[in-house]
């Protein structure tokens, strides 16, 4: 699947790294432009989970206009296609209001998707996946990595071991199709007078996001992250396994079923796996020639950065 050319061509995109203040900036870059915001955040698409997602609050969400926020419950599974399909329709009607669609979020798979395309593969082989999702709760933790990264290292190395739904999908295109799924994406950039002008992504100094990470989980923490999770193990149907995933979720489900020895281990844990979810975000952006970076210092102010975006 492919985003219209003609359409792609008229968005706008603020990515980077967790906590560096997308959320703020892009809230003010839409007043500027006279546009309206569309999530690039593969968490904030869960319905109930506004903690562990820094989520944009009902006040910032009132600000602007946003759109691909709440869209699915968290039992659901949700795929980039999915998520290619509707952010096409909200920036349709965004543009047909006139107004500028600006995609701001930190997911670099999602990006990556509406720039260059998704490869939609072969269709689900569910006894395959069931059997698949049966061994691994009895192999090692990392055992579905272990094995894609013998057949496919190249997709292997693209996917958190912890992200079993995508694994999953890749082992499934190569059980289906006998070749790995990194030989059947075409994955290259546009041409250059072919893609969207406006594609940027924050580059914060180390030390300093690591300190906004660190602030920003103890926040969550005293918000009340711990009652939000256990609200999500009480629903039914319960938090399902792709949003199970999700950064800070994971963690708090160890500690609430026993599996972290403190609440303390636990916040931790988050701050650890944050800096590191981080780390491969910028990793993600760098990689994208299509992206400009645009370099963040303690000092600078929403407004300052604003202006050095848009000039």
């Amino acid at each position: 699947m492919k985003f219209p050319l003609d359409l792609l061509q008229k968005c706008w995109f603020l990515a980077g790294p967790t906590a560096v203040g997308k959320t703020a900036l892009g809230i003010l870059l839409a007043q500027k432009l006279d546009g309206e915001l569309v999530s690039l955040d593969s968490m904030s698409i869960y319905r109930k989970m506004n903690i562990g997602t820094a989520k944009p609050s009902e006040l910032e969400q009132a600000q602007v206009p946003h759109h691909l926020i709440d869209v699915v419950d968290p039992h659901e599974e949700y795929s980039t296609d999915q998520y290619m399909r509707q952010a096409i329709v909200a920036c349709e009607e965004i543009v047909g209001r006139g107004r500028v669609p600006i995609f701001v979020g930190g997911t670099g798979l999602y990006l990556r998707s509406i720039l260059r395309g998704v490869f939609e593969g072969p269709e689900a082989d569910w006894e395959f996946r069931d059997n698949l999702d049966q061994q691994a709760t009895r192999e090692a933790p990392d055992w579905l990595h272990q094995r894609l990264q013998k057949i496919d290292p190249v997709t292997a190395d693209r996917i958190h071991p912890n992200d079993i739904r995508r694994l999953i999908r890749a082992l499934e295109i190569h059980h289906v199709t006998g070749k790995p799924a990194s030989e059947q994406l075409d994955e290259g950039p546009l041409p250059m007078d072919s893609r969207p002008e406006h594609v940027y992504w924050l580059f914060p100094e180390r030390t300093w996001i690591h300190e906004r990470i660190n602030v920003r989980v103890d926040q969550m923490i005293a918000a009340g992250l711990e009652e939000e999770v256990r609200m999500l193990l009480q629903l039914e149907p319960p938090i399902g396994r792709t949003a199970r995933q999700g950064l800070g979720y994971r963690e708090m489900i160890d500690w609430i079923e026993g599996r972290s020895p403190s609440i303390e281990k636990t916040t931790e844990l988050i701050k650890t796996h944050t800096r590191q979810f981080a780390k491969r975000q910028h990793t993600w952006f760098r990689n994208l020639e299509e992206c400009q970076a645009i370099n963040v210092e303690p000092t600078d102010t929403v407004q300052t950065l604003v202006d050095r975006i848009v000039g």
